[in-house]
């Protein structure tokens, strides 16, 4: 079976050196709303989780929620995580660096399997 959520080599290393500066992280898939449909990244703990969000696993050791309502439309979906230059989510942690994290995704068959 395969993962809900994967991370390119590019969002490895920019999740790491996040972690040097602001510890363990934490990320939410966005959706919607001020800051897009975009990956946040948060210091672990300063978003609130609640009943309505949805746990996919982990990218860089680093907890990875996406909301129920949003896991609805991407369900069948394995979201790739990676990292462009520019300016994202204004919550989110990697603004400073001057990129910004983006969600890709792959569509998953009957099997689990990747298309």
């Amino acid at each position: 079976m395969q993962p809900k959520v994967v991370a390119t080599e590019a969002a490895l290393q920019l999740i790491e050196k996040l972690k040097e500066t602001y510890g363990p992280l934490m990320f939410h898939q966005s959706g919607g709303c001020c800051d897009g449909s975009s990956p946040m990244c948060y210091p672990q703990g300063e978003f609130m989780i609640g009943q309505s969000d949805v746990w996919l696993g982990e990218i860089g050791g680093c907890p990875f929620y996406i909301h129920a309502a949003q896991y609805e439309y991407w369900k069948h979906t394995q979201l790739i995580i990676d990292v462009v230059p520019g300016r994202g989510g204004m919550f989110s942690l990697e603004g400073r660096e001057g990129v910004r994290f983006l969600t890709r995704s792959k569509v998953f068959d009957s099997h689990d399997e990747l298309l």
